[in-house]
């Protein structure tokens, strides 16, 4: 079964650290470039980081630069979302993509070329 699931959210105070796994299941997710995204309520889905599939260059959004790092974890067909210096502004459900069935390089903080998605996980930041 072809799927990629997010885990690692939960609350934490301000200035602390979380560190999120996108784990795939059916494939191998080393052949792929991915990305995270966040959504907050009421607000539009976000772009956080993103990792190539060919030379792994690595993007961020710039609300996030600094402070969040992407890398590839080959051993257990994951990626991590490294998170640190978490503000409240970071509160939002944490999704992972994948460009599956089109353009396995895509690379980028689009969504629109992501078609294989997690469930995502909660992460909140709050005193």
């Amino acid at each position: 079964q072809l799927q990629v699931r997010e885990s690692g959210g939960g609350l934490v105070q301000p200035g602390g650290s979380l560190k999120l796994s996108c784990k795939a299941s059916g494939f191998t997710l080393d052949y792929y470039s991915i990305a995270w995204f966040r959504q907050a309520p009421g607000k539009e889905r976000e772009g956080v980081s993103c990792i190539s599939s060919t030379d792994r260059s690595t993007d961020y959004a710039d609300s996030v630069k600094g402070r969040f790092t992407i890398s590839r974890d080959n051993a257990n067909n994951a990626v991590i979302l490294q998170m640190n210096s978490l503000k409240p502004e970071d509160t939002a459900v944490y999704y992972c993509a994948v460009p599956y069935y089109g353009d396995t390089a895509y690379y980028s903080l689009d969504p629109r070329g992501y078609d294989l998605w997690g469930q995502g996980t909660q992460v909140t930041v709050s005193s």
